[in-house]
C-alpha cells in the first residue's frame, strides 16, 4: 500500500463500507422476499368469514399447497407502488398514511414560520432548567398510555416535529426524542391492555375474553416502561455530558439545522399571535387524540384536521396566501422522503402475500408446536410470532392471521389461550420497535435523521432485556398454569 493510500485509508474505507440508506435496505428486502417466493412452497388455509372480526380468518388444519406464484423483477419494481394502493382494486394500502405524513409536514412548516415553537421551547427549557431529564419518563408514560389503550402507531408521527427541537434544546440528541415517542408508544402496544387493534381482536379470534390475562399484561407494561425509561435516561445523560458519545454525533449539525428556527429571536416574549398559534397547535393534537381514541378516526379525518389547523394558523398569523403556501409546501417537502419510505416498506408485505408464502410459514409453526410442554409451547409461540411480525407488522393483521391457528393448539399443551394472546401481542410489539417493514419505525427515523443501523446499535441491548422480561413472564405464567 502506498503512503498516500495509507494516509487516506480510513476515509476511503468509510466511504466504501458506508451503510446503505433506508430506501436501499427496504428495496433489498423486497428483492430478497421475492427471491424466496421461488423456493418457499406456496400454500394457503381455507378461510371463513368471522362476523365479530368483520373479516375472513384461516381454519386450523386446512392448509394445503397451491400453485406457486413466484415474484419477478417487474413485481419487485411494482411492489412500492402497490404498497401505496392496490392497483387492481384501488384499495388504499399505505397511501393514506403517506398523505397524512405530508400534510403534517405542511402543518409544521406553517407553525414553524410563526416562530412560536422556538420561543415556547426556550421558555420551557428555562422553567425546567436542571430537571429536563424528567421529561423522558413522563412523556414515555403518556405515549405508553396511548399504545396500551388504542394502539398508538401511525398517529405518533405527528409528534416528532414537536419533540425533537425540545430534546435538542435540552442538550440531548434526536435519538432521545425518537426513543421517547417510538419506545413509549411501542412498549404500550407491547403491553396492550385494552388495545382494540391487538388485544381485543386477538382475544376474539382466540375465543377468550379480552380481559383474561390482564394482570400479566399490566405487569409487562409497567415493567417495560420502567426499563425503557431508565435506558433512555441513561443514554440521554451520557450524551449531555459528552455530545461526542451520541450515536448520531456526526449527523448532529445536519439534524440541528433541519429543526433550527427561521431567524426569530427566541429570547423575545411571545406575541399574541404566537400564543394563539400555540393554543391551536396544542388543541389540534388534543382533538386528534380524542378523535382516534373515542370517535374511530383514521388517516382521512386526521389529515383533514391538520389541513384545517394549518389554515387557521395562517389566518391568525396574517401570513397572506403566498407566504402560507410557501411555508406549507416547504414543510411538506421536508417529509416527502418519509412518505416514500412508508410505501416502500409496505411493498414487502405485498410481495409476501402475492407469493403465497405467509400461510406456508404459519403452517410450519403449527407443525413445530406439536407435543411441546407448557413452557416450551408458550416460548415457541412467542418465537413464531416474532418471526411472523417481521412479515406482518400490522397488529390486527397478525392477530387475524395467527390466532385462529395457534390459539386452539394451546388446549393440547394445557396452556391458557389468553397466554397465547399475550405472547402474540408482546412479540409483535417487541419486533415493531425495530421492524424495517413497519412504516412507523422507518418514518420516525427518517423524520429524526437517525440512520437505521444506528437505531439498531442503540436498541439491541434493550431488545435483549425486554426479551428476557417477556419470556420469563410467559414461562412463569405457563408453569403456574
Amino acid at each position: 500500500m502506498s503512503d498516500t493510500a495509507a494516509a487516506h485509508g480510513s476515509p476511503s474505507s468509510s466511504r466504501r463500507f458506508k451503510f446503505p440508506t433506508a430506501y436501499t435496505i427496504l428495496f433489498a428486502l423486497i428483492a430478497l422476499v421475492a427471491a424466496g417466493s421461488w423456493v418457499i412452497p406456496a400454500g394457503q388455509y381455507e378461510r371463513i368469514e368471522n362476523a365479530e372480526l368483520g373479516r375472513s380468518v384461516p381454519v386450523p388444519g386446512t392448509y394445503e399447497t397451491v400453485d406457486a406464484n413466484p415474484q419477478g423483477i417487474f413485481d419487485v419494481l411494482l411492489a412500492p407502488i402497490a404498497g401505496f394502493y392496490n392497483p387492481e382494486t384501488y384499495e388504499a394500502q399505505a397511501i393514506d398514511v403517506a398523505l397524512f405524513v405530508i400534510i403534517i409536514g405542511g402543518f409544521l412548516g406553517v407553525v414553524t414560520r410563526t416562530g412560536a415553537i422556538d420561543r415556547a421551547i426556550e421558555r420551557s427549557m428555562g422553567a425546567l432548567k436542571g430537571r429536563e431529564v424528567w421529561m423522558i419518563p413522563i412523556l414515555m408514560a403518556v405515549f405508553a398510555a396511548g399504545g396500551t389503550t388504542y394502539g398508538m402507531a401511525e398517529e405518533s408521527l405527528a409528534f416528532y416535529g414537536l419533540l425533537i427541537p425540545v430534546m435538542l434544546a435540552a442538550r440531548f440528541d434526536a435519538v432521545v426524542a425518537v426513543a421517547v415517542i417510538l419506545l413509549g408508544a411501542g412498549v404500550g402496544v407491547l403491553g396492550s391492555t385494552i388495545n382494540p387493534f391487538a388485544t381485543v381482536i386477538a382475544a376474539n379470534a382466540a375465543g377468550v375474553p379480552f380481559t383474561s390475562g390482564l394482570g400479566l399484561r399490566v405487569f409487562i407494561l409497567v415493567s417495560g416502561w420502567a426499563i425503557c425509561s431508565a435506558y433512555v435516561v441513561r443514554y440521554a445523560l451520557k450524551v449531555r455530558a459528552d455530545p461526542s458519545r451520541s450515536i448520531v454525533a456526526d449527523e448532529s449539525a445536519a439534524i440541528a439545522a433541519r429543526f433550527a428556527s427561521d431567524g426569530h429571536d427566541a429570547q423575545a416574549p411571545l406575541s399574541r399571535t404566537q400564543v394563539l398559534t400555540l393554543i391551536i397547535f396544542a388543541a389540534t393534537f388534543g382533538i386528534m387524540i380524542w378523535g382516534v381514541a373515542s370517535q374511530g378516526w383514521w388517516m382521512d379525518k386526521m389529515s383533514a384536521l391538520f389541513i384545517a389547523a394549518s389554515i387557521l394558523v395562517g389566518v391568525v398569523g396574517w401570513m397572506g396566501e403566498q407566504k402560507f403556501i410557501d411555508a406549507f409546501m416547504a414543510g411538506a417537502k421536508d417529509l416527502l422522503g418519509v412518505a416514500l419510505i412508508i410505501g416502500i416498506a409496505r411493498g414487502i408485505v405485498v410481495i409476501m402475500d402475492a407469493g403465497k408464502m405467509t400461510d406456508t410459514i404459519l403452517n410450519s409453526g403449527e407443525q413445530a408446536l406439536a407435543g411441546l410442554g407448557a413452557v416450551g409451547f408458550i416460548n415457541t409461540i412467542f418465537g413464531i410470532e416474532v418471526g411472523l411480525s417481521f412479515l406482518v407488522p400490522s397488529s390486527s393483521g397478525l392477530a387475524v392471521l395467527s390466532m385462529p391457528i395457534l390459539a386452539p393448539l394451546a388446549d393440547f399443551s394445557a396452556v391458557d389461550r389468553a397466554l397465547v394472546v399475550t405472547a402474540y401481542q408482546s412479540a409483535n410489539g417487541l419486533v415493531n420497535l425495530i421492524n424495517p417493514t413497519f412504516a412507523v419505525v422507518m418514518g420516525a427515523l427518517a423524520i429524526g435523521g437517525v440512520p437505521y443501523q444506528r437505531w439498531l446499535k442503540f436498541m439491541w441491548p434493550l431488545l435483549l432485556i425486554l426479551t428476557v422480561l417477556i419470556m420469563s413472564s410467559l414461562s412463569l405464567a405457563a408453569a403456574l398454569g
